[in-house]
């Protein structure tokens, strides 16, 4: 089964002469099968080179114009895959498409702390930036159709949608590919960077964080649990969330003293990687965290649509000290959407609409449920 993606066509459009398009996302997410389908889209002279590879590395690592047009040959659009290999290499793109004003370059990278360390300042106003996560409710909704997606909802929420894991359809070969998955996608960024000397602890921390989905983590009670400096689990946490295993989320605060803002909340990527952390692949009727899988769900599918919509948005969650709380708040455009999620029946509480809305009276409130949240995921 293939699964279009709809990155695709946002990439055609921006395919502009002089610019480097960089593609971040995990390991596995189908960087590759994209910037391929790309190729195979378009009308113009093309060329594909891995930077695994060491010809290509070191030939793009070279800073000399003369080996770098070698690489380039006579492409209009050059892709460059797992170019956080290359050294410098923002240095030697700039180099590239300084001398070839012509050319589009497309470059590739799963670790974004290394290709974003590498890329941003050399490539100053030369770059535009995407992001491939695992694929979307609405991908799979648009090759499976409506109709089959909703009936499969159980299964996304607890397999998630790692394209290999979301066309397997033996449970037992799909069991065994999401565990390498994980230990690929944990460990294989993670370990060749300088300065992990607990690997384990890393293990461990993210297994802490997946029964904390939807409440707010505190940087101490991790620290002391896992053994660790303070310092170290903040390190930690900011290398998961660049290597795109985790993200965060901080707390909302305007108009009230008695709001809370100083701990952040921390979701996965993708709700397979968190299940199978703890080793919990249970369908969601005989679980006790489907609430928690719901919540992960829909912060994840809401943060690719927003990406695929170009709504440029700042994320939060509502608390007060006396535990009025909203799970989820966007800030886009000027305006507040404040966002309540629900697996079973439930509306927000009276008290807290209340005092939410006298805080933000132009804010929009609302449930998100199974009835409501394909709206929500678009």
């Amino acid at each position: 089964m293939k699964i279009q993606r709809l990155l695709l066509e946002e990439i055609q459009k921006n395919l502009i002469r002089g610019k480097v398009l960089v593609l971040y996302g995990p390991r596995q997410a189908g960087k590759t099968t994209l910037a391929k389908e790309l190729l195979a889209s378009i009308s113009l002279r093309t060329k594909f080179v891995n930077a695994d590879e060491l010809l290509y590395r070191e030939a793009l690592a070279s800073q000399n114009l003369k080996t770098l047009n070698e690489v380039l040959g006579n492409a209009e659009l050059l892709v460059i895959d797992e170019a956080q290999r290359v050294p410098e290499i923002g240095l030697n793109l700039k180099i590239l498409i300084d001398n070839n004003p012509n050319v589009t370059i497309l470059a590739t990278g799963s670790a974004s702390f290394e290709l974003a360390n590498k890329i941003n300042e050399p490539l100053t106003g030369r770059k535009l930036t995407f992001t491939l996560y695992p694929l979307s409710y609405t991908e799979l909704s648009k090759t499976l159709g409506a109709l089959e997606t909703r009936n499969q909802l159980e299964q996304w929420m607890v397999w998630g949608g790692y394209p290999v894991i979301a066309t397997t359809n033996d449970l037992v070969l799909r069991e065994r590919l999401l565990g390498e998955l994980v230990g690929s996608y944990l460990y294989r960024d993670l370990l060749e960077l300088e300065g992990i000397r607990r690997p384990e602890k890393i293990v461990d921390l993210l297994r802490l964080l997946a029964f904390q989905i939807g409440q707010e983590v505190s940087l101490a009670e991790l620290a002391t649990s896992l053994g660790l400096s303070r310092d170290t689990v903040e390190r930690y946490l900011d290398l998961l969330e660049k290597v795109f295993v985790i993200f965060r989320v901080g707390g909302f605060s305007r108009n009230l003293r008695k709001e809370v803002t100083k701990n952040s909340r921390y979701y996965f990527f993708d709700n397979g990687v968190r299940n199978s952390l703890i080793q919990n692949l249970n369908p969601i009727s005989v679980r006790n965290d489907a609430g928690q899988l719901w919540e992960n769900f829909l912060m994840v599918e809401r943060r690719k649509a927003n990406q695929l919509a170009g709504r440029s948005v700042n994320a939060y969650f509502w608390r007060t000290y006396d535990q009025k709380e909203i799970d989820y708040i966007e800030e886009h455009a000027g305006r507040l959407d404040a966002y309540e999620f629900k697996w079973g029946d439930g509306e927000i509480k009276a008290a807290t609409r209340r005092m939410f809305l006298e805080a933000y009276p132009d804010a929009k409130v609302q449930v998100v449920n199974r009835e409501s949240f394909e709206d929500f995921v678009k």
